[in-house]
């Protein structure tokens, strides 16, 4: 189980409302599936009709747009620490059946400007901002709780973002929809 069995420490009483919106990833512990090219890396959250949080993550990769959708649910209902599930339905490879992560909010700062992503296994972690760019200063800091939180930061891969950023619409999405999210997720 990664570094240690200390609990992992979240953020408590999120705000989804604040949270929604469009986070970009400026670095992760990428698995071995994700593309090693992936650029412009990106996760839009909206509020769904049943309290539920609509997923869009995209990636751009050889000039092509890669995406997958989901949505993240509280993984307890009954208490406030920022631990969700995410699933997604997977076409067309797989039968319609829902693959679920885990999605746990580490750090986000009172402005809910940036954050720290991690799941309970320390295979995966992600720092996402709501700019494309943070200073060092920060990142350092990010770094610093990461490992504090017993992750192995120097696995970290910094993500590369374009200003402006692209379009969503601009290409189609390639053959492999949505495969190298799951692969990130599971690391299978």
């Amino acid at each position: 189980m990664g570094k240690g069995s200390k609990e992992m420490t979240v953020v408590h009483g999120l705000d989804l409302n604040r949270y929604i919106g469009r986070w970009y990833e400026i670095a992760s512990i990428a698995s071995f599936f994700q593309p090693r090219d992936g650029v412009n890396t990106r996760a839009t959250y909206s509020l769904n009709a049943d309290g539920t949080v609509h997923v869009l993550n995209e990636t751009w990769s050889r000039g092509k747009r890669d995406y997958i959708e989901g949505s993240a649910y509280k993984a307890n209902p009954n208490n406030d620490e920022a631990k969700f599930k995410v699933k997604f339905y997977v076409p067309p490879f797989f039968p319609i059946i829902p693959v679920t992560g885990n999605y746990w909010v580490l750090f986000l700062d009172p402005d809910y400007t940036y954050a720290l992503i991690g799941e309970p296994a320390r295979s995966y972690l992600w720092i996402l901002s709501r700019t494309t760019h943070i200073d060092d200063e920060l990142y350092d800091q990010l770094l610093e709780k990461a490992t504090e939180e017993g992750y192995d930061v120097s696995k970290l891969h910094k993500t590369p973002q374009a200003d402006p950023p692209p379009e969503s619409d601009g290409a189609s999405p390639t053959d492999k929809k949505g495969i190298w999210w799951i692969k990130s997720l599971f690391g299978k």
